[in-house]
């Protein structure tokens, strides 16, 4: 169903040429392991044609789970074939916001639980809230039970942009959100605030009892790192160390290693400027804030991340894969230990919003989505 078969896309090996030397003098040694060359390309098949989707997860029999900003949650299987899920939270539709992130419960095999990020509205302003809900599956009804929210972005503001919201489990089992500063600068830097910042929770939303600031009580208690901008990737890499790719203003969009109780420095520093063109102090300015591992100027807009380990793209094993808005693509990063390296970039012709590994290790990315573009859902293979 909707399947319109499949085109091929090259893999930018200019790029990845160009970037050979780059990672002989970073990497060493490493840098003679790594196949830069991939000249067979990939094919792209479509899957589904989507409104607005935002964020994917994979269920255990390998179907999909697809949220679109407007507030449906789909179920969608490998032919494309579309199912709605009822008892969604009511979301804030406009602009940035709307339903967003949906993760797995590591869990979710026994007590079904899952995870949604969405832009909620109130009399005060617009926030982000993360709710969880049991996915009940069945030939006759799809729905979320038992929903309940477990965060909120506090204090809720005015405006429409900056939610982050991004969700992620960790190898102990806590629950990781980025949290946006909402266009507001300030709060990444307000300790009285949760905004701009990178939140450790236990499953249920409480606060665990040896988080850095958890002696200060309230929001602060909730706070892992500070000084994020638009943080709208997150994900742990095969050594358990959590990144976060996040958009910077005019230029400087970053990759970091989020480090307990680390300050990032924004909007104290930035290796980019405010679109207003008033100056930013680069990072090297402030060596007491946590410098980026990785910076793009000319941007990328990076809007998710992931750590790829399956083995249908034997040369990306252990590579990070964002997901680029302004870049139309994919960016592919190499790691030694905390030292990062942009390699590759790989070309879909669209903003791309979401990417995932399949549990064939296929790769799988949602377009964006813009205007009366829909947004289309692409299984990539080789």
């Amino acid at each position: 169903m909707r399947n319109t078969g499949g085109f091929t896309a090259g893999t930018g090996l200019g790029l990845a040429a160009k970037t050979a030397l780059v990672l002989m003098l970073a990497f060493g040694q490493m840098a003679s392991q790594l196949s830069l060359a991939n000249d067979s390309g990939f094919t792209a098949r479509e899957i589904a044609d989507l409104n607005k989707p935002w964020a994917m997860a994979f269920l255990p029999d390998g179907r999909l789970l697809v949220t679109e900003k407007s507030g449906n949650l789909l179920l969608i299987d490998g032919d494309g074939v579309i199912r709605n899920i009822h008892g969604v939270p009511k979301v804030a539709y406009g602009g940035q916001g709307g339903l967003g992130d949906v993760v797995l419960h590591p869990d979710f095999e026994s007590n079904r639980f899952i995870y949604l990020s969405f832009a909620e509205a109130s009399e005060s302003g617009n926030g982000a809230a993360i709710a969880r809900g049991k996915l009940e599956l069945n030939d006759a009804s799809a729905s979320l039970d038992d929903l309940e929210v477990i965060w909120r972005q506090e204090p809720k503001v005015k405006g429409r942009g900056h939610y982050g919201h991004r969700i992620a489990f960790g190898p102990d089992g806590y629950l990781w959100v980025s949290s946006g500063e909402r266009q507001k600068f300030e709060p990444a830097q307000d300790m009285q605030s949760n905004k701009g910042k990178i939140l450790r929770l236990r499953d249920d939303g409480s606060i665990p009892a040896d988080n850095p600031f958890a002696n200060q009580g309230g929001v602060t208690a909730q706070i892992w790192s500070l000084g994020h901008r638009n943080p709208l990737g997150l994900a742990f890499d095969n050594r358990g160390q959590l990144w976060v790719a996040e958009m910077g203003p005019k230029g400087g969009d970053e990759l970091n290693l989020v480090e307990r109780g680390a300050n990032y420095g924004y909007p104290v520093v930035s290796n980019g400027d405010h679109y207003s063109g008033r100056d930013i102090p680069d990072h090297d300015q402030r060596p007491d804030l946590k410098a980026p591992a990785l910076s793009w100027t000319p941007v990328i807009s990076p809007a998710s991340l992931m750590f790829y380990s399956g083995n249908a793209f034997p040369d990306w094993h252990g590579s990070a894969l964002l997901a680029g808005l302004s870049s139309r693509g994919l960016v592919r990063v190499v790691f030694n230990g905390k030292e990062a390296v942009e390699v590759e970039r790989i070309p879909l012709g669209a903003r791309i919003r979401d990417v995932k590994s399949g549990p064939d290790g296929s790769i799988w990315v949602l377009e964006d989505g813009r205007g009366d573009s829909k947004g289309r859902l692409l299984r990539l293979t080789q």
